[in-house]
């Protein structure tokens, strides 16, 4: 680990001349490569230069603990031996972490697609508490939400809703949403009080960047429409929404959200590359492996991964077993108790990976 330390901080630091470099600063794509791939080195060199400095002054304790004869300077010795040695532990924990293979899609802008599925109007109806919920959690961390499109219904949820939430990180920590979310409470339609059960599926897909997905633009069929709103009320007469069709792969996506017809092509282009660079990944990853599941879920829409039981105020994340009775905080947005817990699960399983 040492070693594979040291050969980071060198790296780092040979970045640093690179970036000074006139002939570097004069090419963009190189400036804008090397200056992020020191940005993701910075955290791990800087823990590693404080793991240096505490078992620097380890040493130097010990050293002093063995030439000093005054009992007291001993005892003082021994406390710091002791405090410097919990320090070296926790930088090497920490260290090992930072370590750990990263998805290169952790710190991208996300696309999300949230829709109703099993349960009729509830199910719709669940798919816009979902969507507010998200909203809540992306201005907590103080990212943007911009609105791709939007089906709703009458009682004021969504068929389907896909929105991009722009934000450094956003992938890191939504990425644990993908799969079927299941609701438990008492409809409002509902005069019998009886308990139903819905569900709605949120898709996560990390934005692509055009150099990670090449499209031919003859791939695909531009159709243009009016956009409209709920029950088919006219929202704007002119011809500004955009259905792309993808011919090589079948994908689909349309956007109505803006009134630019020009608006509404970049947002589902962006869409289209973001489907088609996680099904690329997909069918990547079925070839590397086709039977290897995440610890904390394979990320399928079809599976169950958290239920909300509004009666009993509970959220439980049945990929960790993890439940909180703090529904209404939940919904607020307020979701880090779990993302962190799923977080550390898929840490430790890789460290696991690596042990053995």
């Amino acid at each position: 680990m040492l070693d594979r330390l040291q050969t980071l901080e060198d790296r780092y630091y040979k970045l640093n001349e690179l970036l000074s470099d006139p002939e570097i600063i004069n090419d963009s794509k190189k400036l804008r490569e090397y200056s992020k791939e020191q940005s993701d080195l910075e955290e791990v060199v800087q823990a590693y230069s404080q793991y240096k400095d505490v078992t620097q002054q380890l040493d130097d304790a010990k050293e002093m603990l063995e030439e000093e004869s005054d009992e007291e300077m001993k005892d003082m010795a021994k406390s710091e031996i002791e405090q410097l040695t919990a320090d070296k532990e926790n930088l090497e924990e920490r260290l090992r972490l930072l370590l750990l293979p990263k998805d290169p899609n952790d710190d991208k802008n996300v696309f999300m697609e949230v829709r109703g599925a099993a349960g009729g109007d509830e199910a719709a109806l669940f798919a816009g508490d979902l969507y507010r919920m998200y909203a809540k959690y992306a201005e907590n961390h103080g990212w943007k939400i911009d609105v791709v499109e939007a089906h709703s219904t009458g009682v004021g949820g969504y068929k389907e809703i896909i929105f991009m939430v722009n934000g450094t990180g956003a992938y890191s920590k939504l990425k644990y949403e993908n799969g079927a979310h299941r609701v438990q409470r008492v409809p409002e339609t509902e005069s019998g009080g009886r308990i139903h059960t819905s569900t709605a599926t949120v898709a996560v897909l990390p934005e692509a960047e055009d150099v990670e997905v090449d499209i031919n633009e003859k791939d695909i069929r531009v159709d243009t429409f009016a956009s409209s709103g709920p029950g088919g009320q006219s929202v704007n007469t002119t011809m500004s929404a955009v259905r792309l069709t993808h011919e090589p792969t079948g994908i689909v996506v349309s956007c109505q959200d803006e009134k630019s017809q020009i608006k509404n092509k970049e947002k589902a282009m962006k869409v289209l590359r973001a489907r088609i660079y996680d099904m690329y990944q997909k069918e990547a990853q079925a070839e590397i492996d086709e039977n290897r599941k995440s610890a904390v879920g394979t990320g399928d829409r079809s599976e169950r991964i958290r239920t909300y039981n509004f009666p009993q105020s509970r959220v439980t994340d049945h990929r960790i077993g993890l439940t909180i009775q703090k529904l209404d905080q939940v919904m607020e947005g307020k979701l880090d108790e779990f993302i962190d817990a799923l977080l550390l699960e898929e840490q430790t399983k890789k460290l696991e990976e690596i042990g053995d």
